[in-house]
């Protein structure tokens, strides 16, 4: 039987290949064969895992407020599909932050179902793990760095900082990326999502 999304994320949402983690396995995901932008971070948090809803926190709404995009719009699967590098919490690390994505989950996974996702105009890669994933060879060594080069990779393909209040002295050190990038990505999403 050939692959279609629907088929996919049933797999995905069955999927237990992280069954030891420490709120176990709860893929976290939104994907649709038409949406338009594809919103690819790390990994879900705590709260995204307990209301299964991406980016349903802080973090979440200060995306929306960089991207233009109110709730209704932003999870509206016909139009934004939001598929992370790892779908399931992935708990905490030593210094009280969440861990990276487990590779497996990508690895696994991300074959199967983004060449699904035919619809997709814009890739934005939100943070370090999905910028390298994404960018391969074409991810340069620092994030800033690579979120600098954002006309690099456009239109397709937009770098972004984590927007988690703990880059707040990033965002203040990069004036740049309000001045500049993030107009230019709010006209775009516009055009793309219209």
């Amino acid at each position: 039987m050939k692959d279609s999304v629907p088929s996919v994320l049933t797999d995905i949402r069955a999927c237990r290949i992280c069954r030891d983690l420490p709120l176990g396995p709860g893929p976290v995901l939104r994907a649709s064969s038409e949406a338009r932008l594809l919103v690819c971070g790390q990994a879900p948090g705590t709260k995204a895992h307990e209301t299964n809803t991406p980016w349903n926190d802080r973090s979440g709404d200060v995306l929306r407020n960089w991207l233009g995009l109110d709730r209704h719009v932003f999870y509206d699967e016909r139009l934004v599909a939001i598929v992370p590098m790892g779908f399931c919490y992935p708990g905490r690390d030593a210094k009280g932050g969440d861990r990276p994505p487990r590779k497996a989950c990508a690895e696994h996974w991300h074959g199967r179902l983004l060449p699904l996702l035919s619809g997709v105009r814009t890739v934005l890669l939100v943070g370090g793990h999905a910028q390298k994933y994404h960018l391969g060879d074409a991810c340069r060594p620092t994030l800033t760095e690579t979120v600098r080069r954002w006309r690099a990779y456009g239109p397709r393909r937009w770098p972004l900082p984590h927007p988690s209040w703990r880059n707040t002295g990033w965002l203040r050190r990069n004036p740049w990326f309000e001045e500049e990038l993030l107009p230019a990505l709010r006209r775009h999403l516009g055009e793309v999502l219209a």
